[in-house]
C-alpha cells in the first residue's frame, strides 16, 4: 500500500492544492461559482490559513498531493463556531479513511483553538462525503449559518464539539 500522510499545509504547497480542488470540481461536473472553486483565496490558502484561528492540512501520498481539508472562522458567524473548509480528495486517496483522519484532526484542533460547534457545507451530490460527516457526528441543519458566498452548496452540516 502507498504511503498516505497528513500534514499542515506548508507556502510551497498552494499551486497543487488549488489544483487538487479544481480537478475534482471539473473531473465530477461541480458547479463552478457559488462553490470553493470560485473562492479568490483559492491561490492563496497557506496565506489564507495563517489567520487567527485557521489551519489547513494537506493529505500527501507517495510525496504528491492528493488532497485537503481546513478550519476558520464562520464568516459572519459566531465566535464559538469555525467551518471545515475546502476539504476535497483525489480519486487514489478515497474510500482509505483518509477524509475521517482529517476530519478528525480538524476537529480536535477546532475544540484545542476553542470552538465549540463545527458548521460545513456542501453539495447534494457529494453523497459520500455527506455519508462520512454523519459518521463523524454531523448532523443536517435546515438553513445556512454566516456568510460564506458558496451559494451553489445547498446542504448545511454541523457538530457540536
Amino acid at each position: 500500500m502507498k504511503s498516505i500522510s497528513i500534514r499542515k499545509i506548508q507556502p510551497g504547497d498552494n499551486a497543487a492544492i488549488a489544483q487538487v480542488i479544481r480537478t475534482v470540481f471539473e473531473e465530477e461536473g461541480y458547479p463552478r461559482t457559488g462553490t470553493a472553486y470560485a473562492d479568490p483565496q483559492l491561490a492563496s490558502l497557506y496565506e489564507t490559513y495563517q489567520a487567527p484561528k485557521s489551519l489547513y492540512f494537506v493529505v500527501e501520498m507517495e510525496g504528491q498531493i492528493q488532497g485537503g481539508g481546513g478550519i476558520a472562522p464562520l464568516d459572519k458567524g459566531d465566535t464559538a463556531t469555525c467551518e471545515l473548509q475546502k476539504m476535497y480528495f483525489l480519486p487514489d486517496v478515497r474510500g482509505k479513511g483518509v477524509g475521517q483522519q482529517l476530519i478528525q484532526q480538524c476537529l480536535t484542533a477546532a475544540v484545542q483553538l476553542g470552538y465549540h460547534h463545527c458548521y460545513l457545507e456542501t453539495l447534494p451530490q457529494m453523497k459520500a462525503a455527506q455519508h462520512v460527516y454523519q459518521k463523524m457526528g454531523f448532523t443536517y441543519l435546515d438553513a445556512p449559518m454566516g456568510s460564506t458566498g458558496h451559494t451553489s452548496c445547498p446542504v448545511w452540516m454541523i457538530k457540536s464539539l
